[in-house]
């Protein structure tokens, strides 16, 4: 009876791991796994802990510390995955010692450890273990066994290359913003550069490309939900850099650019798709590794922050203007638009950034500069615009 409670532990934990593998690595969607979502939150957090011992604050060590965390949890996975699968075959195989199952020389041992022996042997190639099966099923169960742990090391290879794959996008997704932002990290910045002397022919080609990459890396973190770990010390890496870049460049679009001259801007396709991609790809991340989720609804900014914001746009207007962009007539009612559309998605960037050990100073360049030195006088010396 013992035996065969032992056997059907054994085939019970390996249909868990084959269907977390399974969920993981080819089913690919967002909070469907089984066991890889509950390793990255548990290394994430033991992460953190290490993390805050080499600084109180966020600086180059404790993110040096938090670097390697997406790569431990690939690896952690891995033998997870490994350990599971090898631990179900001894279960299954610990009672068929000496009897069906027997070692190819001399006495067969029957402790557990041997029976973990022969489960992870018999998940290589067949023939390579010291133990053969002496009836038809344990026959079956070794070839299982060996199909089943060549095609987990090939889908597990394939996995591993697809997430650095997708990483690598991610992150030339990034440095493309930063650049395009004249390395600042300020929207204002960036769609300057886009329409030198009031010209947005070229750079809309731009916009299409980040509409384009931003959809791609939405996907990928849909289907990668491993890549959310992956963090580095420099915060223009970082996904709530790159989305708030995006989303007040967009903002900024929608409430600085003058109505008539620009009206084509505002209506494009291009425009539309940065918004979408980058809301869906921050709520999305919220549903699944906060533990509150996305907000309900949009936040309600208290006055201080309403009159931040109100800066914010003056000094983008003061840039806007520099650049030869004609910017709207009307700045009270532009500034009020643009606080309406920042409404829309500041909260999901406050939200998410912290939980990658982020500070908003470090994510919200523009907003961080106003805060310095005072005000929106400077804003372009303090950003290292040639005047």
């Amino acid at each position: 009876m013992m035996g065969r409670l032992e056997q059907g532990l054994g085939i019970l934990l390996i249909l868990i791991i084959l269907l977390d593998i399974f969920l993981t690595v080819l089913y690919a969607r967002l909070g469907t796994s089984l066991i890889a979502a509950g390793v990255g939150r548990l290394v994430w957090a033991s992460f953190v802990k290490a993390s805050k011992l080499a600084g109180s604050r966020p600086g180059s060590r404790q993110g040096t510390v938090l670097s390697f965390c997406g790569p431990v949890i690939l690896v952690l996975l891995v033998g997870v995955w490994a350990l599971g699968l090898t631990l179900g075959a001894a279960l299954i195989m610990h009672p068929e010692l000496g009897t069906s199952i027997r070692a190819t020389n001399g006495d067969t041992p029957t402790d557990f450890v041997t029976a973990m022996y022969a489960g992870g042997t018999s998940m290589a190639i067949v023939g390579a273990s010291d133990f053969t099966p002496h009836s038809s099923i344990m026959r079956l169960l070794f070839l299982f066994n060996s199909l089943i742990g060549m095609s987990v090391m090939s889908l597990t290879l394939t996995y591993l290359m697809q997430v650095y794959t997708a990483l690598q996008r991610r992150n030339v997704l990034a440095m493309n913003i930063h650049f395009l932002s004249g390395c600042t990290g300020d929207a204002a910045e960036l769609l300057a550069r886009l329409g030198p002397e009031g010209q947005f022919s070229g750079g809309y080609t731009n916009l299409s490309e980040l509409g384009v990459e931003l959809t791609q890396a939405k996907e990928a973190h849909h289907f990668y939900p491993v890549l959310f770990y992956f963090r580095f010390s420099d915060p223009y890496h970082s996904v709530s850099r790159s989305t708030l870049v995006v989303l007040d460049t967009v903002s900024l679009i929608e409430s600085a650019l003058d109505d008539q001259k620009y009206r084509w801007l505002k209506q494009a396709g291009a425009v539309a798709q940065l918004r979408e991609a980058s809301m869906m790809l921050v709520t999305s991340l919220e549903n699944t590794f906060l533990p509150q989720g996305a907000p309900d609804r949009e936040a309600q900014p208290d006055q201080q922050t309403r009159d931040l914001w109100r800066a914010r746009y003056d000094a983008a207007l003061q840039r806007l203007r520099q650049a030869g962009i004609q910017v709207a007539a009307d700045g009270q009612a532009g500034a009020e638009a643009y606080i309406s559309c920042r409404m829309q998605w500041d909260h999901h960037i406050t939200n998410l950034a912290p939980s990658m050990a982020y500070s908003i100073e470090e994510i919200d360049a523009a907003i961080s500069a106003l805060g310095s030195k005072g005000g929106p006088s400077d804003f372009r010396s303090r950003l290292q615009v040639a005047e």
